[in-house]
């Protein structure tokens, strides 16, 4: 891994207070509770508790700390090359109602940051999607897309940026903020209102009816007419969006630059497997660079040699020695590049999703909380929330992309099945910092060696469907190629949509 990466911590996380929410000891029953304390979860709870409903946040760790806690927080309806895909594959009333419904949600979280007074370092910027001069007919058929969608949209082919680019999809009063110090004013606000937040509180299970009921891993349960599943990944899959999410993950890389070296705007390129750039305000007269990019699929291996990529990239794109932090981000991304925002699935009455956001959680989550407090509280939706719908089909959209999820999937199964061993054949191979699957006694066995020189070895079948795990080297984790769930080198669950913890390797499977 290259020397200088920083700390290996998100800056969210590092410049704001870690909570401290008790976790849930005994049954409750309330109206509605909200399963995940992202900003999905969080802006749904919070806006039902402003209808006056009685809530309850479950969050299985620390709220505003899964994957909200290390995104790159861009509040921006440009999404990329969205709009054209939209308008070609679906309609332009599709591309009318995503613009409408992403714009929305910026302007709704500038007007909670005025009302409830939020520090949270709000700024108005354009937003940019570039590509090469060779590409620029792409970009063209963008612009006109976006304008037709609503979106202050323009082509330019100069920008901010200290290095020249083809064309780019230029977006006005585009936004972005500190996730954190926001989401943290709404969890302060949504317990003044009575909401309540349980932190270290894992659903293990769902029974639908009126009323549903929760489980928790500590056995309490919690009885509420209606249920939200805002968990990134949902934990239940009644509704078959396991299949209809791809998750992957990218790297993020932090440095502190001079104010005027800012490029001032929110930038990102499909090209070079995806770089997104974007500043923070960082003390007086400097900024904090955040660059995003080499996407993969979890369980890929080489995280550690793609970080370096990462940070080779930035150094030589700006002017940055060495680098204040690193992290990562995971996403899903969805079959017809729409979120699956409403009732679960079509038998569903009272249990609702929010999840396949894109790489675009910030805006999603905001608009998630809006439209399901909407579709909860009784109240008339906006036209848009049809787009939204999990129970929606769009078989010639989807056809491709289900397929091709579906053959990794089986692929893995097969592979990891015929396989003896991922990357060693015994753990006295293992350097310290080095993971790898191996078979002990007939079993497959995830194996990681510490700094120290100590072993830690948990079974290798990941508890959700039964992949094999492959071990990310850069953040020292065990990480699923099927559905994106990870875990510590221990074996506890960091992502879901596993609910259960990898089990030690005398007890492992095979």
């Amino acid at each position: 891994m290259a020397s200088g990466s920083g700390s290996a911590e998100s800056y969210w996380m590092d410049s704001t207070a870690a909570t401290s929410f008790g976790g849930l000891a005994d049954d409750v029953e309330v109206d509605v509770a909200v399963i995940g304390g992202g900003i999905a979860g969080l802006s749904t709870a919070w806006e039902l508790a402003r209808t006056g409903a009685s809530v309850a946040l479950l969050e299985a760790d620390r709220i505003a700390a899964g994957v909200t806690g290390y995104t790159t927080a861009k509040l921006t309806a440009q999404h990329g090359l969205v709009y054209a895909h939209l308008r070609s594959k679906l309609d332009e009333q599709a591309a009318r109602w995503y613009g409408e419904s992403q714009l929305d949600a910026i302007e709704h979280v500038a007007a909670t940051v005025a009302e409830l007074g939020i520090d949270c370092d709000l700024e108005r910027l354009p937003a940019y999607t570039y590509l090469p001069k060779e590409k620029r007919d792409q970009i063209e058929a963008e612009v006109q897309a976006a304008r037709l969608a609503g979106l202050p949209a323009s082509l330019v082919t100069e920008s901010g940026l200290p290095y020249p680019i083809g064309a780019a999809v230029r977006v006005e009063q585009q936004a972005q903020f500190h996730p954190r110090r926001y989401l943290l004013a709404l969890a302060a606000d949504l317990v003044g209102r009575g909401g309540r937040i349980f932190e270290r509180t894992r659903v293990v299970d769902l029974t639908e009816g009126e009323p549903c009921r929760l489980q928790t891993e500590s056995g309490a349960t919690v009885t509420a007419r209606d249920v939200v599943v805002a968990t990134h990944y949902p934990i239940f899959d009644r509704a078959g969006l396991f299949t209809r999410l791809v998750p992957h993950r990218e790297l993020v890389v932090a440095a502190v630059i001079d104010a005027g070296d800012d490029p001032a705007g929110m930038y990102v390129t499909p090209e070079e497997n995806t770089r997104s750039i974007r500043t923070a305000p960082y003390g007086n007269r400097r900024r904090l660079l955040i660059v995003t990019g080499e996407s993969f699929q979890p369980g890929t291996p080489g995280v550690g040699e793609r970080l370096d990529k990462l940070v080779s990239w930035t150094r030589n794109h700006f002017p940055v020695d060495s680098l204040a932090y690193h992290w990562a981000a995971q996403d899903n991304t969805s079959t017809d590049r729409v979120p699956h925002i409403g009732l679960l699935h079509p038998g569903a009455s009272h249990v609702y999703v929010a999840t396949g956001f894109n790489a675009w959680g910030m805006t999603n989550g905001v608009l998630a909380g809006r439209l399901l407090t909407a579709l909860i509280d009784g109240t008339t939706p906006p036209p848009w929330s049809r787009l939204y719908d999990p129970r929606r089909l769009h078989p010639l959209v989807e056809a491709v992309p289900l397929a091709r999820a579906a053959v990794n999937v089986a692929r893995r199964f097969v592979r990891d099945r015929l396989r003896p061993a991922t990357y060693a054949d015994s753990p006295e191979q293992l350097a310290p910092g080095d993971g790898a699957v191996i078979r002990m006694g007939g079993r497959r066995c995830a194996v990681y060696r510490d700094d120290s020189g100590d072993l830690h070895s948990v079974s290798a079948t990941c508890t959700h469907l039964g992949c094999v795990v492959a071990f990310n080297d850069a953040e020292k984790t065990w990480d699923c190629p099927c559905h994106g769930s990870r875990f510590d080198v221990d074996g506890a669950v960091l992502h879901g949509p596993a609910t259960t913890p990898l089990p030690p390797a005398d007890g492992a499977g095979n």
